[in-house]
This record gives structure tokens, sequence and C-alpha cells, in this order.
């Protein structure tokens, strides 16, 4: 499974992100407009009701983020992403979708999809989203990490070379307590709230640690986390 993206397409404390949504929902696609109109570091630039129109539309208008849906007529998102990915490089794609299956989910990232989201996911989960895939990171919905963690699990056994740069206890001493409480948690898949309730923790207490965790570590999204999890013994290898 390839990784995704991790090269910067915009600074998000410099600039203002331009997204294109792709939704055949037209309700569903002006509450998302009205919703991210309320963000100062977002500005809606276009609409989709098709995957085609989607890549039609990015060519026109170069987004740095298209918030796409996976179920729609013409070509489906999945495709779509495919197209943008490969047509339009610096254009990153955030799936956000009712489907929870990892079916779709392996698709996502095998079609170069830098994010996945489900619908039910909060608001602050959209922005932070946006936001991330925006500066090149990945996000992944919490509750599917475990999900990746099976999945890659299973290549290592099919190409059990092992990792060029396994991790040191010197690195997880650069860890507070309460971020090594975190880290462990993102990675079995935990979602933000589940965290906070589970710590007794705000929510923006959570995704600070998790900034800071990915930051003194080195890592770029959620894939390497669950990898340096894995290989540091704080989560079992096992599905």
């Amino acid at each position: 499974m390839p990784e995704v993206g991790t090269n910067a397409s915009v600074d998000t404390n410099m600039a203002t992100i331009r997204v294109l949504l792709a939704d055949d929902h037209d309700i569903l696609r002006q509450g998302l407009k009205m919703l991210l109109g309320l963000q100062r570091d977002i500005e809606v630039v276009g609409e989709a009701r098709t995957g085609r129109e989607a890549v039609d539309l990015t060519h026109d208008l170069h987004p740095d983020v298209v918030v796409m849906d996976i179920t729609m007529p013409d070509i489906d998102g999945l495709e779509a992403c495919r197209r943008i990915r490969h047509e339009a490089p610096h254009t990153q794609v955030l799936m956000l979708t009712m489907h929870e299956s990892e079916e779709y989910f392996l698709q996502a990232l095998r079609q170069g999809a830098a994010g996945y989201l489900v619908k039910k996911a909060a608001p602050t989960e959209l922005h932070m989203a946006i936001q991330a895939v925006a500066r090149g990171d990945a996000f992944l919905y919490p509750g599917l990490a475990k999900a990746l963690i099976r999945t890659y699990v299973a290549q290592q056994e099919e190409s059990p070379a092992p990792p060029k740069n396994p991790p040191a206890g010197q690195e997880l001493r650069l860890l507070s307590p309460r971020e090594m409480e975190v880290l462990k948690l993102v990675a079995e898949g935990r979602t933000n709230q589940e965290i906070a309730d589970q710590l007794f923790i705000s929510i923006k207490t959570v995704q600070a640690h998790r900034a800071n965790v990915m930051e003194k570590l080195g890592l770029h999204n959620i894939t390497h986390l669950v990898r340096f999890a894995i290989y540091a013994g704080l989560i079992p290898p096992e599905p």
C-alpha cells in the first residue's frame, strides 16, 4: 500500500486553504459550505455534484484540498481521487463519506487520498482534517486505524525485512508520560473524544499532545505513528 504524500502544499498558518466540495447531495454540500465558511482559514472555491465535475473543477480552480464523497454519479469519488492525484498532484484529497468499511478506507489510501473521515465526525474534526491534509500530512479517522495496523502487519509478514530505522528507547524518552498515553491511544484507533474522556482532559489538550508527539518523534502522518507504536511495543501487532 503506497504511503500518502507528505510534501507540504500550503502553510496553514500563512495562507487561506482553498477547498473544493464534491458531493451529490445538495443539502449536505450546502451545509458543509456554510460550516466551513465560519472558519477564517478556509475558503470554499467551488462545488461539484459528480466525480467528473470534481476532476474538471480541480483543473480550473486549483484548490488546495478537495473534500470528496465516495458514492457519486458519473465516476465515483475513488476514481476521481485517482485522477486528481495523477493530474494535479499539488491538490490533496480528503474523503468524507458514510462508509466506515475497511475496504473503502484502504481503497481510498491506494488511490492517493491524504485523509479519510466519516460523516458522523464532529465539525472540529473536519476542520482539523482539512488543515492536516492541506499542510501535507495525513488524517485518518481514528476508528479505522486498526485496519491500517492489520494491513501493515500483513505486508510485513509477506516481506518480513526488518525496519531500517527501528525506534530507540531514547526517542520514547522525549515524550512526557501523558504524551505516551496519547500516542498509545491514538495508535489503538481511539477518537479524540474517547481519549479526552478516558484521560479526563479536553479535546484541545488531546490535539495539543498529539501534535507534540508527532513533532518530537519526527512523524508525518498516522501511518508513521502506528508503525512507531508497533516497533516500540506500545501496541500489539496482532489484528
